[in-house]
């Protein structure tokens, strides 16, 4: 199809090219000059031709001397599968390379042949490299008999397995592993604890409640789920890295720097890569940007999806169809009663749309104010001493927890409800309720940081301003804020693990089993995407998050995140239904995506205030001996030569910030403009396929009028 178009082109261009003259044609020659297309290639006429002829030129040239022309030329830099040619054109193309080889010196026959040997080469290691992909047969399996919308959610989560391992790898290369060779002497290997200069005595005790005597067993229980006891001497938190430097043979290690640089990898690796999967499914999101008419034609003609092999699946899949048809219709209905409608309706529905999102304001105040005070209360209960029995004890560890993870499931109900009340199109209410629970669940993790910070900078007395933070309650406050992350950690995954085993499975067994009109009507739960996303989503953010408190986190998060594959996997094969609403895979890459960034970029705010603002602990951690975290960059400056110093500090100096910021504007606008030519001809090639749509209504006309008149 690709070389039909290929030569339908190229005829295009001969057509337009030689053009016949207006006088003296016979009658097909004057109706091919009534086409549409025919007075709009008068127009350009001389330039086209003028080009034309300039091709005629060369490729004449070409021929005289014996060379291929056209593609021919061109397959000696690219593969003739790049080509839009039939395959009868390719293999003539191939036996005329095969035939001018001969005429090759000896160096370039040798480069070609090894150039080819090379290409072959990497594309047999890429092709065993993918039977090595994590869960290739599974996620197969699943596009075949839920299509591409489910698969795509399959395929996100691989990817957070991934890059959560590759962040753990990191972190336990350049920080617990060599903390943990030094501590154990291996290589002959040392370590300087950090000798506390010019601190506050009572800003050095740290005391954590380590296993002593005769413990029970449900005690380790309650330390693995809350992260404290004997678990928080341990590598999983911050406050086990309370070394300054390692010394490995003659290799001398900066363990702080290390530390802080690690961090900045991780999130810059995080960044990149999520940039670089998110842009491919931006460049599929531009060409969807369609018309109606061409949005029509595409689910007509191009909308089904042939990775499905299930009778069941594709039911579904008929009927997803049959639903975007619908809400296109329905979205056309509502377009032109938005454009009906008279000015007093216009006000009526503005009015109840800032109420309502006055109400939705209200509904985000509360979640935020309650999720702020189970946090506080939580805290200054932890950091008293009182006689609470264990349960009481897990229970209070919990609370900030348990208070989030009800605001995720209440708020967005109270959101479904409003958006039906504003009176909107299908396709904006599904994206605006989303867009709601994104912010819902990302803000809550934003203010249950907020909360910590605030108790953590809050002092009352003198000797407490004298640490610059509050140590009576917080002696290595980096450990608890990296608990707190670790508890979320595990009552999120709790809560799936819950949420699957207890609601989904039952709910399955009394749909099937039973009879009763009411549960049958109320129907097996759905898989959806979005919800499903946003829940991981929201997990990841917390191991980022939490990395630089716990450098294990990222650990316990590819482990929740391979068990969490194989409980949605089993719960969509036997208890959840597909989704009624589709979901497109090229949008789902990139809507989950754009989400996972923004989860990043959160991120990245906490994290920078804490380096910066926050003055570091000074019972704890590798940080003591400065004021912030941060101060270890100008102070491993200050050691370097002198040099080096003068040019880090004129790359931070706005002699070098100016120009370089004017040369980034630059580019900027270079690739604006470039953005814009490229609109420019996608628009005139819109244009073409417009006329040629327009030559074939031209023809059916005058061919039925000639049958009429005939």
């Amino acid at each position: 199809m690709s070389g039909r178009r290929a030569s339908g082109r190229r005829s295009r261009t001969d057509s337009e090219a030689r053009l016949p003259p207006e006088s003296h044609s016979p009658p097909s020659v004057i109706l091919l000059q009534e086409l549409p297309s025919y007075q709009s290639i008068l127009r350009r006429r001389a330039s086209v031709t003028g080009a034309h002829d300039w091709q005629q030129g060369s490729s004449g040239y070409a021929r005289e001397h014996g060379r291929p022309t056209g593609p021919q030329s061109g397959a000696a830099v690219g593969s003739l599968r790049e080509h839009p040619l039939s395959i009868q054109q390719k293999r003539k193309l191939r036996d005329i390379q095969q035939a001018n080889i001969k005429y090759l010196s000896g160096w370039n026959q040798w480069k070609q042949t090894s150039r080819k040997s090379w290409k072959k080469f990497l594309e047999e290691i890429k092709e065993a490299a993918s039977y090595l992909e994590l869960w290739r047969h599974d996620i197969h399996s699943i596009e075949g008999k839920f299509g591409t919308g489910v698969q795509a959610y399959f395929s996100f989560l691989r990817f957070l397995v991934v890059l959560n391992f590759v962040i753990f790898v990191l972190m336990f290369s350049f920080i617990t592993l060599p903390t943990i060779i030094s501590k154990y002497g291996v290589f002959n290997s040392s370590y300087v604890k950090v000798p506390p200069k010019n601190i506050e005595p009572q800003c050095t005790i740290y005391n954590p409640d380590g296993p002593k005597g005769l413990v029970y067993f449900y005690s380790y229980i309650i330390d693995l789920l809350s992260g404290t006891g004997f678990l928080e001497l341990t590598s999983l938190f911050y406050g086990y890295y309370a070394i300054d430097s390692i010394k490995i043979v003659v290799i001398k290690y900066n363990v702080p720097l290390a530390y802080l640089l690690t961090t900045f990898a991780y999130l810059a690796l995080s960044l990149i890569w999520i940039v670089k999967r998110s842009v491919e499914g931006f460049k599929q999101n531009l060409v969807r940007d369609e018309d109606q008419f061409q949005s029509y034609c595409n689910k007509i003609f191009a909308g089904w999806d042939f990775c499905i092999t299930d009778l069941n699946a594709a039911r579904l899949k008929h009927s997803s169809l049959q639903y975007e048809l619908k809400t296109d219709l329905e979205e056309e209905r509502l377009r032109q009663k938005i454009a009906e409608r008279t000015t007093q309706e216009k006000l009526r529905i503005y009015c109840l749309r800032i109420f309502l999102n006055i109400i939705v304001l209200w509904v985000l105040l509360g979640c935020f104010y309650s999720i702020y005070r189970a946090t506080v209360f939580s805290q200054e209960l932890i950091s008293s001493d009182n006689d609470s029995t264990a349960e009481d004890n897990l229970l209070v560890q919990y609370l900030p927890s348990i208070v989030i993870t009800l605001a995720n499931f209440i708020a967005p109900q109270i959101f479904a409800v409003i958006i039906g009340l504003e009176d909107y199109s299908p396709a904006f209410e599904i994206r605006l309720t989303l867009m709601r629970c994104v912010f819902v669940r990302l803000a809550n993790i934003g203010v249950l940081l907020f909360s910590l910070g605030t108790q953590i900078s809050s002092c009352a007395t003198a000797k407490c301003k004298a640490c610059g933070y509050n140590y009576e309650l917080y002696p290595c406050w980096e450990s608890r804020v990296g608990q707190e992350m670790y508890k979320l950690m595990i009552f999120d995954f709790l809560i799936i693990f819950a949420v699957t085993v207890f609601v989904d499975f039952p709910r399955k067994l009394i749909v099937t089993y039973c009879s009763a009109r009411p549960f049958q009507w109320c129907g097996l739960q759905e898989f959806r995407i979005p919800e499903n996303v946003l829940e991981i989503i929201y997990g990841q953010t917390i191991c980022w998050i939490g990395t630089f408190y716990s450098p294990l986190l990222p650990a316990i998060a590819t482990l929740k995140y391979f068990i969490v594959f194989y409980i949605k996997k089993i719960s969509l094969m036997h208890t959840c239904k597909p989704s009624t609403r589709p979901f497109r895979a090229s949008s789902s890459h990139f809507f989950f995506l754009l989400v996972l960034l923004i989860g990043l970029m959160l991120a990245f705010i906490p994290l920078g205030l804490s380096m910066a603002q926050i003055p570091s602990s000074k019972a704890c951690g590798p940080f003591i001996n400065f004021n912030t975290s941060w101060a270890v960059i100008p102070d491993t400056v200050d050691g370097l030569p002198t040099g080096l110093q003068k040019f880090l500090y004129g790359i931070a100096s706005e002699a070098f910030a100016v120009p370089f910021f004017i040369v980034m504007c630059l580019m900027m606008f270079y690739f604006i403009a470039l953005a814009e030519a490229h609109k420019r001809v996608v628009n005139q090639l819109k244009e073409q396929l417009v006329m040629e749509c327009r030559d074939k209504q031209f023809l059916i006309r005058k061919l039925t009028e000639a049958q009429k008149h005939g």
